[in-house]
């Protein structure tokens, strides 16, 4: 058997319908994963199961309902039999000056970013420990561990995935569950388009920034939660991996 074969495993993937979310999702297929798309866009969301094909499905849901968590893991199971594979990716993120941020917008982005992954975490341990284990990907960001003026919250609910992923890992490794996270630097996707609408100079400021010379797009996130999603990583297990073609490490 491959390292990196997925034939025979679901997985869910939050906000899989487009941008990071879906170019992990078309790199799990790929390798044989059926796979659960969620979002809250329903258009939007049956398309890229479209584009996936056969092994994709599509479900409307709210991370942030406890809900909603806990009805994707019962869908995937009726769907396509069992879960081997999470993939907590739906995020969103509100530009303010730290000063400028009202309650409403701290809660909508920690509610989504770190309360949604912890929700659908505890909905998945259930059905990762009846079929004898299962993988835990969280995808968190560069800012985790940079600092930025206008985007605190989401730092800060990044950095509560990282801390959260080394938790989950420490509790459930003696259930073979293994939970990694992803730090993704500066990606093309519509959330960064909005950034660039809002910072002037910022295509060109992490193109020079970045060793790499470019800006990320979503299948490069694509190989590494192949890795994290298979046996090849059965040993690897709390860490926060960076995926930002060099961007952190420039001085």
């Amino acid at each position: 058997m491959s390292m990196f074969d997925l034939t025979g495993k679901v997985a869910i993937v939050t906000g899989g319908n487009g941008g990071i979310g879906l170019g992990i999702a078309e790199g799990l297929a790929e390798c044989g994963a059926s796979v659960l798309l969620t979002g809250r866009n329903a258009k939007k969301g049956e398309a890229a199961a479209r584009k996936i094909g056969a092994k994709a499905a599509f479900e409307v849901a709210d991370v942030a309902r406890q809900a909603d968590c806990a009805r994707l893991v019962q869908v995937a199971v009726a769907k396509f039999g069992r879960l081997d594979i999470l993939v907590n990716n739906a995020g969103i993120s509100i530009r303010k000056t730290p000063q400028d941020f009202t309650e409403a917008d701290w809660h909508r982005v920690i509610d989504t970013n770190l309360s949604g992954t912890f929700f659908l975490c505890q909905a998945a341990y259930p059905e990762f420990r009846r079929v004898g284990g299962g993988k835990i990907i969280n995808i968190a960001s560069v800012n985790a561990i940079l600092g930025a003026p206008h985007n605190v919250p989401y730092a800060a609910s990044k950095g509560g995935v990282a801390a959260m992923t080394r938790g989950l890992a420490t509790a459930w490794a003696g259930d073979n569950i293994q939970v990694n996270a992803i730090l993704p630097g500066w990606v093309e996707t519509e959330m960064t388009d909005s950034a660039k609408a809002h910072i002037p100079g910022l295509t060109e400021y992490v193109v020079a920034r970045t060793p790499a010379g470019r800006w990320g797009k979503p299948r490069d996130l694509a190989g590494l939660a192949v890795f994290l999603a298979g046996p090849s990583s059965d040993w690897v297990t709390g860490t926060s991996m960076l995926c930002d073609g060099g961007y952190s490490i420039r001085a």
